[in-house]
């Protein structure tokens, strides 16, 4: 009984890995002409959004990003991210 509970704990940690690595393989090719870090106007241009509901997912959390003086910073794997599954990646 104790070999099936390491069993099911390795292969859910596999399982884990492997989903971080799916998100991760499309950033390299999901938005490639943007760079690695996009302003709030990128993001509107990404996902062909207005600037009111940019704004409204950057300020309530739900894309992750940095507020850098007067401008967001948001990673472009973030974005991916919001799409693919509305979760950050965490390394």
């Amino acid at each position: 009984m104790e070999e099936n509970t390491i069993n099911n704990k390795i292969t859910a940690q596999s399982a884990t890995k492997n989903n971080i690595e799916t998100i991760k393989q499309p950033q390299s090719t999901m938005f490639a002409n943007y760079p690695d870090i996009v302003s709030v106007e990128d993001l509107m241009e990404m996902l062909q959004i207005g600037q009111v509901l940019a704004y409204k997912l950057v300020k309530k959390g739900e894309i992750k990003s940095r507020k850098v003086g007067r401008e967001y910073k948001i990673p472009k794997i973030n974005v991916i991210s919001y799409l693919l599954n509305g979760t950050e990646v965490k390394s």
